[in-house]
């Protein structure tokens, strides 16, 4: 046999290189509903808000793994016009409630009053019996108000009188506060918000998108019609999602992932109070959204890494030493980030 033979023998064709392709990736479940939901509230929302595309995904996340949010940000940032918008994208119930001081708790959950009717008393429903539910500036009313809310947004429930009154699904509560106005406000209690899956952060716009914030009020008239928005998710849509959500999987790799997190918030220097258990669970449901709005039907490390500075930067408090550095949690979230090992 020549040299030449030998030579051909020991090296593939061309032709076959080009034969072993790589198969494409293929869900085990259908992810596709959860792609259309996100996309349509995406796309009707754009059609009013500018930008703040972290925002909103954030918002559609929580939606998916049934939590609800804290937004914080200056006035002027379209806090609660973007939830508005949410809201008017899902065909369900609305209310918006305006924190105050003197707002007492009966004025958000209800109150039974007399019927001379029947010679009985009878409950009515306040504003929180709803499905989307903003609250504007929650930190304006004292704690008996704030705590108002602990038993709806923990099990979806009130009870008055010793009767108690489920909520209709879905059940969300978006809440907003302003970071830099402290006079006649009330510091929510850690109990109140560890209940929210995310504190949203907004920022400023950049100069483009502010730039195409004024084209949009100039070609507008500058009057904003809401009622042009169409509904595009049902509450059926919602809990059929949510439930293939719950499908995608996690590896005991990415459970540990997780867990070594939260642990390490606990024994950081950096943190007098750590992480709770409930912000384990939430970083696992929030990681499921989170794949699944990317196709996927299990969580990386990167989904991890999407949403863990949302649910964490509310549930730790820095030491004092840190607050006095200028250093904020979202600095030190990442660098507890770095010395976790990285499941591969």
């Amino acid at each position: 046999m020549s040299s030449q033979d030998n030579t051909q023998d020991q090296n593939p064709t061309d032709a076959n290189n080009e034969d072993q392709k790589i198969p494409e990736f293929t869900s085990r479940i259908d992810l596709s509903g959860v792609k259309k939901l996100a996309d349509s509230i995406r796309k009707e929302i754009g059609k009013v808000i500018i930008g703040q595309h972290e925002m909103i995904d954030q918002l559609i996340t929580a939606l998916l793994a049934d939590g609800h949010v804290l937004i914080e940000g200056v006035p002027g940032v379209a806090k609660t016009l973007t939830t508005k918008l949410l809201a008017r994208t899902i065909h369900s119930d609305f209310s918006r409630i305006q924190f105050t001081p003197d707002l007492m708790p009966a004025d958000v959950i209800g109150t039974s009053i007399f019927n001379t009717k029947v010679s009985d008393f009878e409950f009515k429903k306040g504003p929180v019996f709803s499905n989307i539910v903003l609250i504007d500036e929650i930190n304006r009313s004292p704690a008996k108000t704030q705590a108002a809310l602990f038993e709806v947004m923990e099990e979806r429930q009130i009870t008055v009188d010793g009767k108690t009154y489920l909520m209709d699904k879905p059940f969300m509560v978006i809440a907003t506060q302003n970071p830099i106005e402290h006079e006649g406000t009330y510091r929510l209690p850690e109990a109140q918000l560890d209940r929210f899956i995310f504190k949203i952060e907004v920022p400023y716009p950049s100069l483009e998108e502010e730039i195409s914030i004024l084209n949009g009020s100039f070609d507008r008239g500058n009057v904003l019609d809401i009622s042009t928005l169409e509904q595009v998710v049902s509450a059926e849509d919602i809990a059929k999602q949510r439930a293939v959500i719950n499908k995608v999987h996690v590896e005991p790799e990415l459970m540990k992932y997780i867990a070594q997190i939260i642990q390490n918030t606990r024994n950081s220097s950096s943190i007098s109070i750590g992480a709770s258990p409930r912000a384990a669970v939430f970083v696992m449901r929030a990681s499921q959204a989170s794949a699944a709005m990317k196709g996927r039907d299990f969580i990386t490390p990167e989904d991890v890494k999407t949403v863990i500075k949302p649910i964490l930067r509310h549930r730790i408090t820095l030491t004092p030493e840190k607050e006095m550095e200028g250093i904020n949690p979202d600095q030190v979230i990442t660098m507890l980030l770095e010395k976790v090992e990285v499941p591969r």
